[in-house]
């Protein structure tokens, strides 16, 4: 019983220090990406004519809030990522809507985190606001 107390003990510690490395890890890129555009070009073999692949903007806090992915004929798909009223730097995705090639909502996600910042559930809605699926999350340490 004790051993078992012991490992739990030691893997509840190795998480909290992982989890806190990745939150600063996090922090720090966010701080970086304040109020960026990040614009992705591509070039086909043979040609130099540069075309736009991808732009992702970031708020004033570096949180991605926008990603625009486009084809030859224009936007392919938008998704536009949503997080907690009155936020800081820290805060997760709460909700994301995905638009298609015409800009019409294509689906919607909404996420819950437990306690320590783990996604715990996703939750996918048609654009009429009926639940599609769930999917959860379990994490199990090696």
């Amino acid at each position: 019983m004790k051993r078992v107390a012991l490992l739990l003990a030691f893997f509840a510690i190795g998480f909290g220090v992982m989890a806190q490395s990745v939150s600063e890890s996090t922090i720090q890129k966010r701080e970086n990406r304040k109020g960026m555009v990040l614009k992705e070009w591509n070039t086909a073999a043979g040609d130099k004519r540069a075309f736009l692949d991808r732009v992702t903007t970031y708020d004033e806090f570096g949180r991605k809030v926008e990603e625009i992915e486009y084809a030859s004929y224009g936007q392919k798909w938008r998704i536009v990522f949503e997080y907690p009223k009155d936020s800081d730097i820290t805060a997760k995705v709460v909700r994301e809507i995905e638009y298609n090639d015409r800009d019409k909502v294509s689906r919607i996600r909404k996420f819950e985190y437990d306690e320590d910042g783990s996604k715990v559930r996703q939750l996918n809605y048609y654009p009429n606001g009926k639940l599609e699926s769930v999917k959860t999350f379990e994490y199990v340490p090696k």
